[in-house]
């Protein structure tokens, strides 16, 4: 059973989050502020941390980058009701890994939930198997049946992210405000370039293929009930 840290001063907020957490298999930990969180944290072993940005003595961004400067790679998730580019800007160069926005939507954060502790999975072993193929993150190489190639850093992480939550969408700005520099001129057109880049070069893959959802963005597919692990 995963332990799940939750970080949240309004206490029926905090319940609520620990009830749906504990209905759904996981093993909540409660704190009502980012400073006991850290006097938890000394005593129990966390799989995950949910925490609230604005909290009394220490707030989310505060805990989350005083956690990073520690070398705590727990994953993160800020559940907030700031939702401005600004706000969730500052999370994620605080550390964070994901953001949720208030009013909370129960399933929405078990989904968030399960692909963090996914992806802290398969970032710990630095490998991402879909059926035959393997992606090693160590080396940016994919290696498909007998045949291993290294590809451009760029092409092996928007692949790696897209393999990494199959049929999920994601918009050409998320992937352009996670995988390129903030602060770069990068637009969307380049992740256009990138994707068909990826697909001239994996068009015959038995495992996966890539596919553009119209007026939305793109998705990995996941072919012939491949698994990924």
């Amino acid at each position: 059973m995963f332990n799940i840290m939750v970080v949240e001063d309004d206490e029926n907020t905090r319940k609520l989050m620990a009830a749906v957490l504990s209905q759904n298999g996981y093993q909540p930990i409660c704190a009502k502020d980012g400073v006991a969180a850290l006097e938890m944290l000394d005593q129990k072993q966390v799989d995950l941390i949910i925490l609230d940005v604005m909290m009394p003595r220490m707030d989310g961004f505060t805990l989350t980058k005083t956690l990073r400067d520690a070398g705590w790679e727990t994953p993160i998730l800020m559940v907030t009701a700031k939702e401005t580019l600004h706000d969730k800007r500052e999370g994620f160069l605080s550390g964070a890994d994901d953001y949720m926005v208030k009013p909370l939507d129960e399933e929405e954060m078990i989904l968030r939930v399960a692909a963090l502790l996914r992806r802290s999975k398969i970032a710990s072993e630095r490998k991402l198997k879909i059926g035959g193929t393997v992606l090693d993150y160590d080396s940016f190489s994919v290696t498909t049946g007998n045949n291993t190639a290294t590809i451009p850093q760029k092409e092996f992480l928007l692949l790696f992210k897209l393999l990494s939550y199959p049929n999920q969408i994601f918009t050409r700005r998320q992937l352009i405000d996670e995988l390129w520099d903030m602060e770069s001129a990068s637009d969307e057109r380049t992740v256009d370039v990138h994707i068909n880049r990826l697909r001239e070069k994996y068009k015959d893959n038995p495992d996966f293929e890539i596919v553009t959802v119209r007026g939305l963005g793109y998705k990995a597919v996941v072919k012939n009930g491949g698994t990924d692990e």
